[in-house]
């Protein structure tokens, strides 16, 4: 299998989205990464899913503490083969053959193909996109010259991947109860402590981590951000201990554990005063990583009942002959055609407030590309979960078997709901948005916009969207008559529908370009939004099955129209 050549419409969003001088280079290492993915580290995925899950050696012959993890052999190879193509330095540093920086669509475009196979590893990968963020932006140029190099790193120099602690036991998604205390010696500190859910312990060079510093005020506004190498220039532990690992349900492949610092040396990153706030960017950051996770599950759960359905005999003919079967995968090919380009919509804007590109970014683009990412992250993560189910279902018996891919599609997809926050965590952050900011003003704004772009052949099919933005009014307006306390309660169903809304409307901006299968998939999507009726009167799944099962690139001519 090739993930990227096997997904026309994949090209069709980057067409969009990818400057062209960096498009040709970019579609030949997509095409070549799409093979390895579908091919070798999907076959090493496996292995590491069932034989060859990280362990943790915890003591030498001479039973010293070493904390050592254990990785196989085929999951280091993954390692080099991933970081190699670029999907973090190109990010930051120049792309030799363009004598350019690449960007976060191109990376997170290697990301969704990456999770198509193993969404578990695209966790250190995403742990380690955050930390060089975070040096890159914030640290003073002597943290830069020695660690940057090493993460960025793809090839040229030994490769430091990267880990973000925050987690610790009493506090959970309450990262201002966090207890971990940072004590200055001279030109660095000194960190002592625990981090009860660290993803890519072990595996990391270095670790992000957030402390207080003695003195320092309770609550986040005390919280300062600290780069920890894991070991010593001497190759010996940094002070650092691993409790255990945690035996997780699902991405099985990212060693995750419960840490003590015993004084680790640690380096201040920027103000002392801003740890969280610069946390909070590296989330927003790891959120549209996970989205991407999650829409990478959903097309892989895609591909595998398509797969199946037009090989599998059942009554005397194939299973995607039969018209309820031609219903569920026309949805789920809708569905994720259209999360995918709403997805792709929200990191164009988050190249431009996160990039170090130059780019004059307004305070109203900055509210709506938090929001965005609230709303993405918390759907997606949820259909990631229900398409895996899904396609279980098309597979029937064979779907709950570990010799498919299916089992650890569903086991992967339910941690993405929880990772980098869950529904209720981002309901409330849509909800601090809208109190703090007006962010639905924001929000109505910028979709009034792109729906006035909208050309005649299209407008037959917005009534829906404007029915839901008046629906949202009047959400909103009831919302402001209740106490803080109680507009919690209905956090979740106003982003869900704001969820609905964007999701409509990037449907139909791609029924703007992609012609006649492209209205079909916006109808088809409007349909399972806004209409609950039982009986399907048109059924489109039915009448255009074929249409829906072929999605073709941009034509020339609609891409001039960009």
């Amino acid at each position: 299998m090739n993930f990227f050549l096997e997904d026309p419409n994949f090209r069709f969003v980057l067409d969009y989205y990818l400057d062209d001088t960096l498009k040709d280079w970019a579609y030949k290492e997509l095409e070549q990464f799409g093979g390895h993915c579908g091919s070798e580290i999907d076959e090493r995925a496996v292995h590491t899913d069932r034989e060859g899950q990280p362990k943790l050696i915890k003591f030498d012959r001479h039973g010293n503490d070493i904390s050592h993890i254990w990785l196989n052999e085929g999951y280091k190879k993954t390692v080099e083969q991933v970081y190699n193509k670029g999907i973090v330095g190109y990010i930051h540093k120049e792309i030799p053959e363009l004598n350019q920086k690449g960007n976060y669509i191109y990376s997170y475009a290697q990301g969704y193909l990456l999770s198509q196979t193993e969404a578990g590893f695209y966790c250190p990968v995403t742990l380690t996109m955050a930390t060089s963020y975070l040096i890159d932006h914030y640290a003073d140029e002597e943290l830069k010259k020695k660690f940057l190099p090493h993460v960025l790193s793809t090839g040229e120099t030994e490769l430091y991947e990267g880990a973000t602690f925050l987690t610790e036991r009493q506090g959970g998604s309450d990262v201002g109860a966090n207890e971990t205390i940072a004590v200055k010696e001279g030109d660095h500190y000194r960190l002592t402590g625990e981090k009860y859910f660290a993803s890519n312990a072990g595996a990391c060079g270095v670790a992000t981590v957030l402390a207080r510093i003695e003195g320092a005020p309770s609550g986040t506004k005390g919280l300062s951000l600290f780069l920890v190498p894991w070991k010593q220039e001497d190759g010996v532990l940094n002070h650092i201990k691993i409790r255990r690992l945690k035996d997780k349900l699902g991405v099985r492949a990212v060693p995750s554990a419960e840490v003590e610092f015993e004084g680790a040396k640690a380096y201040l990153i920027g103000k002392a005063d801003q740890g969280f706030h610069y946390m909070m960017e590296a989330l927003n950051l790891s959120r549209v990583c996970n989205a991407v996770a999650s829409v990478g599950i959903m097309r892989r759960a895609t591909h595998e009942s398509k797969k199946y359905a037009f090989q599998r005999d059942a009554f005397g003919k194939k299973l995607a002959n039969y018209p309820m079967i031609k219903e569920t995968l026309v949805n789920m090919t809708v569905r994720q055609e259209v999360q995918l380009g709403g997805l792709f919509r929200l990191i164009a804007l988050f190249d431009q407030v996160m990039g170090k590109n130059g780019a004059k970014v307004t305070d109203e683009e900055k509210i709506l590309h938090r929001l965005l990412i609230a709303l993405v992250k918390m759907r997606t993560a949820e259909e990631a979960v229900q398409f895996s189910h899904e396609a279980i279902e098309m597979h029937g018996g064979n779907g709950y078997i570990e010799d498919f891919v299916t089992p650890r599609l569903l086991r992967d997809a339910q941690v993405l709901t929880v990772w980098e926050g869950t529904a209720n965590i981002l309901g409330l952050e849509v909800l601090r948005l809208l109190n703090k900011y007006n962010g639905e003003l924001i929000f109505r704004s910028h979709m009034d916009e792109l729906i006035g772009t909208l050309p005649n052949h299209v407008e037959p099919y917005v009534q829906p969207v404007m029915n839901g933005l008046e629906k949202l009014d009047e959400y909103i307006h009831l919302l402001k008559k209740y106490s803080p306390e109680m507009q919690t309660y209905y956090a979740k169903p106003i982003a869900n529908l704001m969820a609905d809304i964007y999701l409509c409307v990037s449907a139909l901006l791609e029924a703007k370009l992609g012609g006649e299968r492209k209205i079909l998939i916006a109808r088809q999507f409007s349909k399972l939004i806004w209409n609950h009726e039982k009986v399907d009167k048109d059924v489109l799944p039915v009448q255009f099955f074929d249409v829906f099962m072929n999605p073709a690139t941009r034509s020339s001519e609609s891409q001039k129209s960009k």
